[in-house]
This record gives C-alpha cells, structure tokens and sequence, in this order.
C-alpha cells in the first residue's frame, strides 16, 4: 500500500524559501514518478513538478520554472520541493502524487487524472 505524507508547510512572508517534504512509503515500483501540484484558494489543482525513481528527468510548470527545485532522496524515500522568492501568490495547498506508470509524454504527467496516490496536502501561505 502507498503512502504518501507532506510536510513544510506554513505561514511566511514574500520573499521567503520553504523546502516540503513528500515521505513516501510502499512498492518502490508503484512510486516510479512523484509530483508536486497546488491548488491555490478557489482554484483548480495544478502542477507543480515531477521527478522520476532515479532522478534523471525532472519537469516544471510554466508558472514556477526558474523559482522551484524538485529533488528526491531514494534511500530515505522522499520527494523533496524547494520554494524560493516565495510570491502572495504561491499561497496554495501543495499536495504530493506518484504514479507507477513512466512511459508517457511530459504533458501526461501534468494532468491530476494520470495519478494513482496523493497526500493529504501541505498548507503554504505566502503573506505580503
């Protein structure tokens, strides 16, 4: 059974960084690809980031290339999500993903559907 718990989150002001955290347990083939989406107040979910097992291809959303860093530890099973030059915009739940599946298109990855396994979500407030 997959399990995945995020961690990090919390109230900080623009400008700040914050690092979450996606622990991750279950088959390590289950948890071939790992995401980062958000899902801004009264908004809809939306990608974020993706990684895959060995850390070889990652992807980004239009919105955050340049300003977030995903990374992942294998041996201690954990997605990490690194935020920097945090905008009141960023304010989001930011919730952790895996699929097993690894042999689609980039695009594939950024649709909440394509999903097998979510968290429970992280709060971020970015206060201005």
């Amino acid at each position: 059974q997959v399990q995945l718990v995020e961690s990090g989150g919390g109230l900080v002001l623009a400008g700040d960084s914050v690092r979450l955290s996606c622990a991750a347990s279950g088959p390590s083939s289950r948890l071939s690809i790992v995401a980062w989406f958000r899902q801004p107040p009264g908004k809809e979910r939306e990608f974020v980031a993706k990684i895959t097992a060995r850390s070889d291809n990652m992807d980004y959303g239009d919105l955050v290339k340049g300003w977030f860093t995903i990374s992942r530890d294998t041996a201690e099973n954990t997605v990490f999500l690194q935020l920097d030059s945090l905008k009141p915009e960023d304010t989001a739940v930011y919730y952790c993903a895996a699929t097993p599946s690894t042999t689609w298109p980039s695009t594939y990855y950024h649709q909440t559907r394509n999903y097998n396994y979510w968290g429970q979500g992280t709060q971020v407030t970015v206060s201005s």
